[in-house]
């Protein structure tokens, strides 16, 4: 190892534990009680004492990483936490004897320590346990970020050590450590997922797990990730959505399936995309598009309620309500509102770009008449989607996997979600025409080049099983860091990320702002 001073002190002070035959790393610990429990426990013992009356004794052997230390004479204190709460040990010299001054000579902030005592209130009113054996768990060689509290105006600031964001998403470990907020935006994380599953259990849905190595990647716009199998001789593709495999089990007769999990999209970074990130979607025979909405009203309103306690949340200073009813704009006249532009007008790429040009609106040379439109919606209407709302009515060409409205073939069923002027879900009334659906994809293979991330190769296994026949469904796809993002109030989505992909230390380079949503 490499060692700085203040390291090197530690690891002396490890080889002189061994010396006197005491573990700086011991096999295992002996706790009785977590921390949060422990105090639980003296709490519920001093509501059931009579007036006046001491409370049952409490006894715990209980364990964390020391986070303070005072030490005054033959008296010393110290507070440790774990995952549920923080405690101070109340440290005698009557009850440890010598332990006292091998703790103070040998044991740092930072280190895992097992303590066994009693529970009791000190003078000051602090819940503590008065300590009867100490022994050290964990020595940590490597002091903790410095970390400072102030209270200014009533409100408590947190002065970290570790708050530069380039080195919190690289060391984690150490971020989580000092920064409580952190580890606060992760448990939501968790109660989130959690959430989702348990909405859609109670709505009689089956979770499943689809392949993340296929040897044909398609169901969303995006480039793969590219792998071998060695064995087989095989190239695979990374998933970039669990959208055909799942249909899949919609004709086996499975009628609503689910899956949380990972995708993969081998494009750039920005504070909306990660290459690797996870997604929930979902498949349910007999809905369209317009049942998937309200079903993703109820669902979002159930998540927040449960991992928040409430429906309103604050973003980016915005108050976001998601116990009111969706905001519903159809894309055409969206866009017309915004634009002045009516692009059911314009049946070719050429001319809509021409009425764009005309309206001071400026296109990449030779985009598709889908992604023309793509670019208004992104320009025009997204940024201004703060409360929740669904933009609905998509273009056929950007909407390969959804069924065509029947009074307009240019048009399908499909929609996406916004909030805080940021895409949430996408979800369509999903095409089931096996003959459709093989033309589809022969028109996207003549209409884009081979190096465009809409052309996805045809998934030959997925049209024979469209021809057993698919019942008519509504299918959707969220990003769980994009909700989690929202409902943390978290700018970016390292933030909801535990190991966000960075760049190599060094490298520089510029992140793809326009790349597909994650």
């Amino acid at each position: 190892m490499n060692l700085t001073d203040l390291e090197q002190i530690r690891v002396d002070k490890i080889n002189a534990l061994l010396d006197k035959g005491i573990p700086a790393y011991p096999m295992r610990s002996e706790i009785t009680l977590r921390i949060g429990e422990a105090i639980r426990r003296y709490e519920a013992a001093e509501a059931g004492a009579a007036d006046g009356a001491a409370p049952d004794t409490v006894e715990a052997t209980i364990a964390g990483r020391m986070r303070s230390l005072r030490v005054m004479g033959k008296l010393a204190f110290t507070h440790i936490e774990d995952d549920t709460g923080r405690i101070q040990l109340f440290l005698r010299v009557n009850e440890l004897g010598d332990q006292l001054a091998l703790f103070k000579e040998y044991f740092d902030i930072g280190d895992f320590i097992e303590a066994t005592g009693t529970i009791v209130r000190t003078k000051t009113g602090e819940i503590s346990l008065l300590t009867t054996n100490l022994r050290m768990l964990a020595k940590s060689i490597t002091p903790l970020p410095a970390a400072k509290e102030e209270v200014v105006d009533g409100v408590t600031i947190r002065h970290t050590g570790l708050s530069d964001p380039e080195i919190r998403y690289r060391q984690r470990y150490a971020d989580l450590i000092v920064n409580p907020d952190v580890k606060r935006i992760f448990k939501t994380r968790s109660k989130i997922v959690s959430a989702l599953r348990e909405f859609l259990d109670s709505h009689d849905f089956l979770e499943v797990e689809t392949p993340i190595l296929q040897p044909i990647y398609g169901g969303a716009a995006a480039r793969p990730f590219t792998t071998h199998h060695n064995q087989l001789h095989q190239d695979l593709y990374l998933r970039i959505s669990f959208e055909l495999y799942l249909k899949r089990l919609l004709v086996g007769g499975l009628d609503r399936v689910y899956e949380i999990g990972r995708d993969f999209r081998n494009e750039g970074v920005s504070y909306k995309h990660n290459p690797e990130f996870t997604q929930l979607e979902f498949y349910c025979a007999y809905f369209d598009y317009l049942k998937v909405m309200n079903f993703t009203e109820e669902m979002i309103r159930f998540t927040a309620e449960k991992a928040l306690g409430t429906t309103k949340v604050t973003y980016n200073g915005v108050e976001i309500d998601f116990g009111k009813p969706w905001k519903r704009v159809e894309m055409r006249a969206g866009i017309l509102e915004k634009t002045g532009i009516d692009f059911a007008k314009y049946e070719s790429a050429e001319t809509l770009a021409a009425a764009m040009a005309e309206k001071g609106i400026k296109s990449k040379p030779g985009l598709q008449r889908g992604k023309l439109i793509d670019q208004l919606v992104s320009e025009y209407l997204e940024p201004t989607f703060i409360e929740p709302t669904f933009l609905y009515d998509y273009p056929w060409e950007i909407s390969p996997l959804a069924k065509r409205k029947p009074d307009d073939p240019t048009i399908t069923e499909r929609f996406e979600g916004y909030v805080a002027g940021m895409e949430l879900c996408n979800a369509f009334t999903e095409l089931n025409d096996p003959i459709d659906q093989e033309v589809r994809f022969l028109e996207m293979g003549r209409a884009y080049d081979a190096e465009d991330d809409e052309n996805n190769p045809i998934d030959e296994d997925y049209l024979r099983a469209m021809r057993y026949g698919m019942p008519p469904n509504g299918g959707f796809g969220m990003g769980i860091d994009r909700l989690t993002m929202l409902l943390t109030d978290s700018s970016t989505i390292r933030e909801v990320l535990l190991f966000p992909h960075l760049r190599d230390r060094g490298q520089t380079g510029e992140s793809a702002e326009g790349a597909e949503p994650a």
